[in-house]
């Protein structure tokens, strides 16, 4: 991709009112445009991040066994009067349509998951089942904030499991947890797994992955030494206390929420009177579970945690692009024609064997095109000039360093393939 064709463009001031490094950095990058207050438009570079965070989310998604949905956004009000909460969820966008009937934006899908699954759950024999979708939720925060960290409208995976047994519960909830743990290493992020309220939905504790961050809304009481945490809105020890795992001294921390499950039990099914027959032929209550990943709010999670004074520094699993590609101009018109024939081949090479490249070929000072690579913090920036061509070569830099180095132009495809 040519910086020149790209039709979005970065800008040197942040947004006046970019209170975290996601708001700032994210727009001045032009990943995203704030369309109002917690809503954003997704543009090509930051659509690009956003979907490689998505494939993550559906390759450990598909590994754990569930299958993937699509779900109304658009929910009707009948199944929200059954669970009883059409009037009790305070975010719950509410819309009144001119046949005077009366919809919800969806927040969350349990009311429509619950009656869709039972239409097909009949038999012991049908369970256990699981289901996830990625799409955009609604909420109408009264105080959207932190950029796509709290947003009105955001994007969410959210998976819902059936079983026949408390014990085939808890056994699918200990995996989907080893499967949250990769997906946030994957996307370079160290989560700690921390224990939650239950909230409206259950008296027994859930469990919330944060990412531990000065950034962070939440307060967390958590052991230096081990995995032990705990959210301070239910926490049965305080700071200074003996951890209970390990005896080291308990300290608090903030962290931003990158997901949460829920151990639901029968919530939804005894509100939906969801039962199936067990095979000595009775009647039994389904059991269920919820677990979410806010899919934006982990974008500009991994901003947070992976940035500098200059810019992002994107993990290459999710970056846009792997490579920047950045062509400085010459005053020599034959030096310059020299200068975009190399950075043209070493992009169409790297295209060739499977390596993205964003190509920084505009008419632009230096200055300007190595503000802009930081700023973007793709992995890898590779240029091309008037004095690594004296070289035979081209400087090579990755972003999370310091130190450039030259590269022999004969030498790229191996470095590449080690990079």
């Amino acid at each position: 991709m040519r910086m020149s064709r790209l039709f979005t463009k970065t800008s040197k001031e942040p947004p006046h009112d970019a209170d975290s490094a996601n708001a700032r950095l994210l727009v001045q990058g032009g990943f995203v445009h704030q369309e109002m207050a917690g809503v954003y438009s997704w543009l090509p570079l930051g659509l690009k991040v956003l979907r490689k965070v998505e494939a993550i989310i559906r390759d450990e998604m598909d590994a754990l066994g569930a299958q993937e949905i699509l779900m109304s956004a658009l929910q009707p009000k009948e199944p929200w009067v059954t669970t009883g909460r059409w009037d009790t969820v305070d975010v719950l966008f509410k819309l009144k349509s001119q046949t005077k009937k009366e919809y919800a934006l969806g927040p969350t899908h349990e009311e429509i998951v619950t009656p869709l699954i039972q239409q097909f759950v009949t038999s012991y024999k049908d369970l256990p089942v699981a289901v996830y979708q990625i799409q955009s939720k609604f909420r109408d925060e009264l105080r959207a904030k932190s950029g796509i960290l709290r947003g009105r409208e955001f994007g969410m995976k959210d998976l819902y499991s059936f079983h026949l047994t408390q014990d085939d519960l808890e056994v699918f909830y200990a995996k989907a947890i080893e499967a949250y743990l990769r997906i946030f290493k994957r996307c370079g992020l160290d989560a700690k797994v921390t224990e939650a309220s239950g909230g409206e939905f259950t008296k027994k504790f859930s469990h919330e992955f944060h990412l531990e961050t000065p950034a962070g809304e939440d307060v967390i009481l958590a052991c230096p030494s081990c995995p032990f945490a705990q959210n301070m809105e239910i926490a049965t020890k305080e700071k200074g206390n003996d951890c209970p795992q390990c005896g080291a001294t308990l300290g608090l921390t903030k962290g931003i929420e990158l997901g949460n499950i829920f151990d639901l039990g029968h919530t939804f099914a005894e509100a939906f009177k969801f039962e199936v027959t067990t095979e000595g032929g009775k009647k039994q209550m389904v059991y269920m579970g919820c677990y979410g990943i806010g899919t934006t709010r982990l974008v500009g999670s991994i901003v947070e945690a992976s940035h500098d004074e200059r810019g992002i520094v994107w993990p290459k699993s999710v970056a846009p692009m792997p490579v920047h590609l950045v062509s400085l101009s010459s005053k020599d018109n034959a030096v310059q024609e020299k200068i975009l024939e190399t950075a043209g081949g070493i992009a169409d090479d790297l295209e060739h064997e499977g390596v993205r490249v964003l190509w920084d070929d505009r008419d632009a000072s230096a200055g300007e095109k190595l503000a802009d690579a930081d700023l973007l913090g793709l992995p890898l920036r590779i240029l091309v000039s008037e004095k690594t061509l004296k070289e035979d070569a081209v400087e090579w830099k990755l972003r999370g360093e310091k130190e450039a180095r030259l590269v022999k132009l004969g030498d790229i495809q191996e470095e590449i393939a080690s990079f």
